[in-house]
């Protein structure tokens, strides 16, 4: 993970926390149209449900100047997702998901270097997240109740 790309994350992501729940909203709205198979992995009731996404933003980007500690909080996050029935597809999804929604919260300020950064670092923790799923053991879906 290269500093510059940490830096520019950071920073972007300081930029939205005031609308963070309005972000959420946005993100399930966007990916429940985009891929509405998803929605069956969240629980009915979404109370609550954007305050762990940002949450769990939130820690995953303060945690990226260590990536020491940040890889296995995602490896973790991988794991218990794939308990809810996460698949390795979704993976890319999310993310597309992620970058249309903060590209719409920045504006110009989610500039072409922003992006790239945020697509960077999303790959990279995508393919160490999606490696520690499939290096669990299979589990049982069941009910969706974590970021």
């Amino acid at each position: 993970m290269q500093t510059s790309d940490v830096a520019l994350i950071q920073q972007s992501f300081m930029k939205v926390m005031p609308m963070k729940m309005h972000l959420a909203q946005r993100f399930y709205e966007k990916l429940f149209e985009t891929c509405p198979g998803v929605r069956s992995l969240f629980p009915a009731e979404m109370t609550g449900q954007g305050e762990k996404l940002m949450l769990t933003l939130a820690t995953l980007i303060r945690g990226l100047t260590t990536p020491e500690k940040v890889i296995p909080l995602a490896e973790d996050l991988a794991r218990r997702h794939r308990s809810y029935g996460t698949e390795a597809a979704h993976y890319a999804v999310v993310g597309e998901t992620l970058i249309e929604t903060l590209r719409e919260a920045l504006g110009d300020e989610f500039t072409p270097e922003v992006e790239a950064a945020w697509c960077r670092i999303y790959e990279t923790l995508s393919q160490v997240m999606i490696a520690a799923a499939e290096a669990a053991q299979p589990a049982v879906p069941r009910a969706r109740g974590a970021a």
